[in-house]
Protein backbone atom coordinates (compact mmCIF):
# COMPACT_ATOMS: atom_id res chain seq x y z
CA UNK A 1 0.00 0.00 0.00
CA UNK A 2 2.77 2.43 0.86
CA UNK A 3 4.46 1.39 -2.51
CA UNK A 4 1.20 2.25 -4.50
CA UNK A 5 1.07 5.71 -2.69
CA UNK A 6 4.79 6.84 -3.78
CA UNK A 7 4.01 5.71 -7.31
CA UNK A 8 1.15 7.80 -6.85
CA UNK A 9 3.12 10.61 -5.44
CA UNK A 10 5.64 10.21 -8.02
CA UNK A 11 3.08 10.41 -11.15
CA UNK A 12 1.44 13.37 -9.74
CA UNK A 13 4.65 15.05 -9.65
CA UNK A 14 4.66 15.06 -13.25
CA UNK A 15 0.97 16.52 -13.90
CA UNK A 16 0.62 20.39 -13.76
CA UNK A 17 -0.78 22.20 -11.27
CA UNK A 18 -4.31 22.39 -13.46
CA UNK A 19 -4.03 18.89 -13.69
CA UNK A 20 -3.54 17.78 -9.85
CA UNK A 21 -6.37 20.38 -9.22
CA UNK A 22 -9.24 18.47 -11.63
CA UNK A 23 -7.64 15.07 -10.80
CA UNK A 24 -8.46 16.69 -6.88
CA UNK A 25 -12.14 17.68 -7.60
CA UNK A 26 -12.93 14.47 -9.33
CA UNK A 27 -11.45 11.84 -7.20
CA UNK A 28 -13.80 13.80 -4.32
CA UNK A 29 -16.73 13.49 -6.70
CA UNK A 30 -16.17 9.85 -7.27
CA UNK A 31 -16.55 9.20 -3.77
CA UNK A 32 -19.57 10.82 -3.21
CA UNK A 33 -21.51 9.66 -5.60
CA UNK A 34 -20.02 6.36 -5.06
CA UNK A 35 -18.66 5.44 -8.96
CA UNK A 36 -22.40 5.06 -9.69
CA UNK A 37 -21.25 5.13 -13.20
CA UNK A 38 -18.50 5.12 -15.12
CA UNK A 39 -17.75 7.33 -18.01
CA UNK A 40 -15.69 7.34 -20.94
CA UNK A 41 -12.19 9.37 -21.45
CA UNK A 42 -14.21 12.06 -23.94
CA UNK A 43 -17.52 12.70 -21.59
CA UNK A 44 -14.52 12.82 -18.22
CA UNK A 45 -12.92 15.31 -21.18
CA UNK A 46 -16.01 17.16 -21.47
CA UNK A 47 -17.44 17.34 -18.39
CA UNK A 48 -13.99 18.87 -16.74
CA UNK A 49 -13.86 21.48 -19.69
CA UNK A 50 -17.92 22.30 -19.08
CA UNK A 51 -16.40 22.78 -15.34
CA UNK A 52 -13.73 24.71 -15.91
CA UNK A 53 -14.39 28.29 -14.57
CA UNK A 54 -14.11 30.46 -17.85
CA UNK A 55 -14.63 30.06 -21.49
CA UNK A 56 -11.09 31.52 -21.90
CA UNK A 57 -10.01 28.49 -19.36
CA UNK A 58 -11.46 25.93 -21.67
CA UNK A 59 -10.48 27.13 -24.77
CA UNK A 60 -6.84 27.27 -23.06
CA UNK A 61 -7.00 23.80 -21.45
CA UNK A 62 -7.87 22.50 -24.86
CA UNK A 63 -4.85 24.53 -26.71
CA UNK A 64 -2.80 23.14 -24.10
CA UNK A 65 -3.53 19.51 -24.25
CA UNK A 66 -2.97 20.03 -28.05
CA UNK A 67 0.59 21.64 -27.67
CA UNK A 68 1.22 18.82 -25.32
CA UNK A 69 0.44 16.15 -27.92
CA UNK A 70 2.98 18.15 -30.17
CA UNK A 71 5.31 18.07 -28.22
CA UNK A 72 5.26 14.06 -27.42
CA UNK A 73 5.53 12.94 -31.73
CA UNK A 74 8.44 11.27 -32.90
CA UNK A 75 10.87 13.88 -34.53
CA UNK A 76 11.26 12.27 -38.05
CA UNK A 77 6.97 12.45 -37.97
CA UNK A 78 7.37 15.90 -37.06
CA UNK A 79 9.89 16.49 -39.79
CA UNK A 80 7.84 15.31 -43.00
CA UNK A 81 4.39 16.74 -41.43
CA UNK A 82 6.42 20.02 -41.65
CA UNK A 83 8.34 19.14 -45.15
CA UNK A 84 5.05 18.83 -46.21
CA UNK A 85 3.62 21.99 -45.19
CA UNK A 86 6.65 23.86 -46.55
CA UNK A 87 5.65 22.87 -49.93
CA UNK A 88 1.65 23.25 -48.95
CA UNK A 89 2.74 26.85 -48.16
CA UNK A 90 4.11 27.06 -51.88
CA UNK A 91 0.38 27.19 -53.14
CA UNK A 92 -0.04 30.42 -51.44
CA UNK A 93 2.77 32.01 -53.36
CA UNK A 94 1.18 30.13 -57.03
CA UNK A 95 -1.97 31.37 -56.04
CA UNK A 96 -1.05 34.86 -55.76
CA UNK A 97 1.54 35.06 -59.18
CA UNK A 98 -1.24 33.51 -61.04
CA UNK A 99 -4.20 36.23 -59.80
CA UNK A 100 -0.78 39.04 -60.24
CA UNK A 101 -0.39 37.72 -63.81
CA UNK A 102 -4.39 38.29 -64.57
CA UNK A 103 -5.45 40.72 -62.64
CA UNK A 104 -4.75 45.15 -64.06
CA UNK A 105 -2.22 46.36 -61.72
CA UNK A 106 -4.39 48.75 -59.21
CA UNK A 107 -5.76 48.66 -55.79
CA UNK A 108 -8.71 46.66 -56.66
CA UNK A 109 -6.11 44.13 -58.16
CA UNK A 110 -4.13 43.66 -55.28
CA UNK A 111 -6.95 42.90 -53.02
CA UNK A 112 -8.07 40.32 -55.49
CA UNK A 113 -4.36 39.04 -55.96
CA UNK A 114 -4.04 39.11 -52.14
CA UNK A 115 -6.89 36.72 -51.83
CA UNK A 116 -4.50 33.99 -53.22
CA UNK A 117 -2.25 34.00 -50.00
CA UNK A 118 -5.10 32.25 -48.17
CA UNK A 119 -4.80 29.12 -49.61
CA UNK A 120 -0.99 27.84 -48.29
CA UNK A 121 -3.00 28.19 -44.92
CA UNK A 122 -6.38 26.86 -45.72
CA UNK A 123 -4.47 23.36 -47.40
CA UNK A 124 -2.26 22.98 -44.20
CA UNK A 125 -4.68 24.09 -41.21
CA UNK A 126 -7.25 21.94 -42.85
CA UNK A 127 -5.24 19.00 -43.52
CA UNK A 128 -3.34 19.61 -39.98
CA UNK A 129 0.09 19.43 -41.55
CA UNK A 130 3.22 21.09 -39.18
CA UNK A 131 3.24 24.65 -39.57
CA UNK A 132 5.85 27.40 -37.64
CA UNK A 133 3.59 29.74 -35.85
CA UNK A 134 0.75 27.89 -35.78
CA UNK A 135 1.19 24.89 -34.51
CA UNK A 136 4.22 25.85 -32.65
CA UNK A 137 2.07 28.33 -30.79
CA UNK A 138 -0.02 25.87 -28.91
CA UNK A 139 3.22 24.16 -27.86
CA UNK A 140 4.37 26.78 -26.05
CA UNK A 141 1.37 26.63 -23.64
CA UNK A 142 2.37 23.21 -21.85
CA UNK A 143 5.65 25.22 -20.96
CA UNK A 144 3.70 28.73 -19.55
CA UNK A 145 1.84 25.95 -17.26
CA UNK A 146 4.62 24.07 -16.76
CA UNK A 147 7.76 25.91 -17.02
CA UNK A 148 10.39 22.92 -16.65
CA UNK A 149 13.82 22.46 -18.20
CA UNK A 150 11.98 19.08 -20.16
CA UNK A 151 9.82 21.07 -21.43
CA UNK A 152 11.64 23.74 -22.68
CA UNK A 153 13.61 21.34 -24.25
CA UNK A 154 11.01 19.74 -25.97
CA UNK A 155 9.90 23.44 -27.06
CA UNK A 156 12.94 24.03 -28.73
CA UNK A 157 13.27 20.80 -30.35
CA UNK A 158 9.69 20.99 -31.58
CA UNK A 159 10.55 24.38 -32.90
CA UNK A 160 13.72 23.25 -34.34
CA UNK A 161 12.14 20.48 -36.39
CA UNK A 162 9.54 22.08 -37.39
CA UNK A 163 11.27 25.14 -38.69
CA UNK A 164 13.48 23.53 -40.74
CA UNK A 165 10.74 21.03 -42.51
CA UNK A 166 9.05 23.85 -43.33
CA UNK A 167 11.94 25.99 -45.10
CA UNK A 168 13.11 22.84 -46.63
CA UNK A 169 9.70 22.20 -48.09
CA UNK A 170 9.46 25.44 -49.63
CA UNK A 171 12.96 25.40 -50.91
CA UNK A 172 12.05 22.40 -52.68
CA UNK A 173 8.59 23.92 -54.29
CA UNK A 174 11.18 27.16 -55.17
CA UNK A 175 13.55 25.37 -56.93
CA UNK A 176 10.76 23.70 -59.16
CA UNK A 177 8.61 26.02 -59.92
CA UNK A 178 11.49 27.83 -61.60
CA UNK A 179 13.06 24.85 -63.18
CA UNK A 180 10.04 22.71 -64.32
CA UNK A 181 8.27 24.99 -67.36
CA UNK A 182 5.13 24.72 -65.00
CA UNK A 183 4.07 28.32 -65.18
CA UNK A 184 3.81 31.09 -68.61
CA UNK A 185 6.77 33.51 -68.18
CA UNK A 186 4.28 36.36 -66.87
CA UNK A 187 3.33 33.96 -64.34
CA UNK A 188 7.17 33.21 -63.42
CA UNK A 189 7.69 36.96 -63.92
CA UNK A 190 4.75 37.53 -61.15
CA UNK A 191 6.53 35.70 -58.69
CA UNK A 192 9.65 37.47 -59.10
CA UNK A 193 7.67 40.56 -58.74
CA UNK A 194 5.95 39.70 -55.24
CA UNK A 195 9.44 38.56 -54.01
CA UNK A 196 10.91 41.79 -54.78
CA UNK A 197 8.10 43.24 -53.06
CA UNK A 198 8.93 41.67 -50.07
CA UNK A 199 12.92 42.50 -49.74
CA UNK A 200 11.77 46.25 -50.11
CA UNK A 201 11.88 46.35 -46.46
CA UNK A 202 14.85 47.08 -44.76
CA UNK A 203 15.38 44.35 -41.71
CA UNK A 204 13.94 46.48 -39.41
CA UNK A 205 10.31 47.28 -41.17
CA UNK A 206 11.06 43.15 -41.46
CA UNK A 207 11.17 42.82 -38.13
CA UNK A 208 8.44 45.02 -37.18
CA UNK A 209 5.51 44.03 -39.80
CA UNK A 210 6.63 40.20 -38.69
CA UNK A 211 5.26 40.63 -34.97
CA UNK A 212 2.04 41.72 -36.57
CA UNK A 213 2.00 38.46 -38.78
CA UNK A 214 2.57 36.37 -35.76
CA UNK A 215 0.28 37.79 -33.60
CA UNK A 216 -2.63 37.61 -36.46
CA UNK A 217 -1.63 33.65 -37.06
CA UNK A 218 -1.50 33.01 -32.79
CA UNK A 219 -5.10 35.01 -32.67
CA UNK A 220 -6.11 32.65 -35.37
CA UNK A 221 -5.07 29.47 -33.08
CA UNK A 222 -7.15 30.91 -30.22
CA UNK A 223 -10.05 31.37 -31.99
CA UNK A 224 -10.05 28.03 -34.44
CA UNK A 225 -11.76 25.60 -31.70
CA UNK A 226 -14.56 27.87 -30.84
CA UNK A 227 -15.06 28.50 -34.95
CA UNK A 228 -16.23 24.72 -35.32
CA UNK A 229 -18.03 24.65 -38.53
CA UNK A 230 -16.93 28.40 -39.75
CA UNK A 231 -12.98 27.58 -39.09
CA UNK A 232 -12.24 27.90 -42.95
CA UNK A 233 -13.58 31.63 -42.71
CA UNK A 234 -11.89 32.42 -39.83
CA UNK A 235 -8.61 31.00 -41.36
CA UNK A 236 -9.42 32.92 -44.65
CA UNK A 237 -10.56 36.47 -42.56
CA UNK A 238 -7.12 36.54 -40.95
CA UNK A 239 -4.88 35.52 -43.59
CA UNK A 240 -6.58 37.80 -45.93
CA UNK A 241 -5.74 40.45 -43.23
CA UNK A 242 -1.89 39.58 -43.02
CA UNK A 243 -2.01 39.24 -46.92
CA UNK A 244 -3.33 42.88 -47.70
CA UNK A 245 -1.18 44.34 -44.62
CA UNK A 246 1.92 42.85 -46.39
CA UNK A 247 3.00 41.44 -42.67
CA UNK A 248 6.29 39.14 -44.10
CA UNK A 249 5.38 35.44 -42.81
CA UNK A 250 8.57 33.28 -42.21
CA UNK A 251 7.19 30.07 -44.56
CA UNK A 252 4.95 32.10 -47.21
CA UNK A 253 8.14 34.45 -47.79
CA UNK A 254 10.81 31.44 -47.51
CA UNK A 255 8.97 30.08 -51.07
CA UNK A 256 9.11 33.97 -52.23
CA UNK A 257 12.35 34.95 -51.02
CA UNK A 258 14.23 31.02 -51.97
CA UNK A 259 12.45 31.61 -55.82
CA UNK A 260 14.91 35.35 -55.68
CA UNK A 261 18.15 32.71 -54.56
CA UNK A 262 17.56 30.24 -56.69
CA UNK A 263 16.95 32.74 -59.70
CA UNK A 264 20.22 34.74 -58.91
CA UNK A 265 18.39 37.73 -57.74
CA UNK A 266 18.94 37.57 -54.31
CA UNK A 267 22.07 36.24 -52.40
CA UNK A 268 21.78 34.16 -49.45
CA UNK A 269 23.28 36.40 -47.35
CA UNK A 270 20.40 38.33 -47.83
CA UNK A 271 18.06 35.97 -47.48
CA UNK A 272 19.17 35.05 -44.33
CA UNK A 273 19.75 38.59 -42.60
CA UNK A 274 17.41 40.96 -44.34
CA UNK A 275 14.62 38.49 -44.67
CA UNK A 276 15.26 35.52 -42.19
CA UNK A 277 15.98 36.48 -38.87
CA UNK A 278 14.14 39.80 -38.48
CA UNK A 279 10.90 37.58 -39.97
CA UNK A 280 11.36 35.06 -37.38
CA UNK A 281 12.19 36.60 -34.42
CA UNK A 282 8.94 39.37 -35.45
CA UNK A 283 6.47 35.99 -35.78
CA UNK A 284 7.85 34.53 -32.69
CA UNK A 285 7.62 38.01 -31.01
CA UNK A 286 4.29 38.55 -32.31
CA UNK A 287 3.22 34.76 -31.65
CA UNK A 288 4.28 33.87 -28.67
CA UNK A 289 5.62 36.30 -26.55
CA UNK A 290 3.43 38.36 -26.77
CA UNK A 291 0.01 37.23 -27.52
CA UNK A 292 0.88 33.43 -26.02
CA UNK A 293 2.07 35.52 -22.97
CA UNK A 294 -1.16 37.42 -22.85
CA UNK A 295 -3.53 34.67 -23.39
CA UNK A 296 -2.02 32.44 -20.41
CA UNK A 297 -2.27 35.46 -18.04
CA UNK A 298 -5.64 35.97 -18.64
CA UNK A 299 -6.08 32.67 -16.89
CA UNK A 300 -4.25 32.94 -14.89
CA UNK A 301 -6.74 33.85 -11.46
CA UNK A 302 -8.40 30.86 -12.98
CA UNK A 303 -5.27 28.83 -12.25
CA UNK A 304 -4.61 29.70 -8.72
CA UNK A 305 -7.97 28.51 -8.04
CA UNK A 306 -7.28 25.36 -9.52
CA UNK A 307 -3.88 25.26 -7.29
CA UNK A 308 -6.03 25.58 -4.05
CA UNK A 309 -8.38 22.56 -5.60
CA UNK A 310 -11.14 24.37 -3.77
CA UNK A 311 -13.60 20.87 -2.96
CA UNK A 312 -16.72 22.04 -5.28
CA UNK A 313 -15.61 24.53 -7.21
CA UNK A 314 -15.95 23.35 -10.73
CA UNK A 315 -18.91 20.82 -9.85
CA UNK A 316 -16.85 17.57 -9.89
CA UNK A 317 -19.13 16.27 -7.20
CA UNK A 318 -22.61 17.16 -7.97
CA UNK A 319 -24.91 14.86 -8.62
CA UNK A 320 -26.79 15.00 -12.53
Amino acid sequence: MAHDDQDSRDKNQDDTPWEEAVKRERDDARDDNGDEDEESHDEQDRRREAALPSKAAAVHERLRISGEKELERDAMALLWSAIAAGISMSASMVARGLLHAHVPESDAGFLIESMGYTLGFLIVILARQQLFTENTVTAVLPFMSHPTRGNLGSLMRLWGVVLAGNVLGAGIAAFTFLHLPMFSPEVNDAFVAIGEKVMENDPFSMFSKSIVAGWMIATMVWVMPSADQAKAWVILIMTYVVAIGEFPHIIVGASEILYLVFDGKVSWGDFFLRFGLPTLAGNIIGGTFIFALISHAQIRNDMDVQREGRRGAWGFNRKK
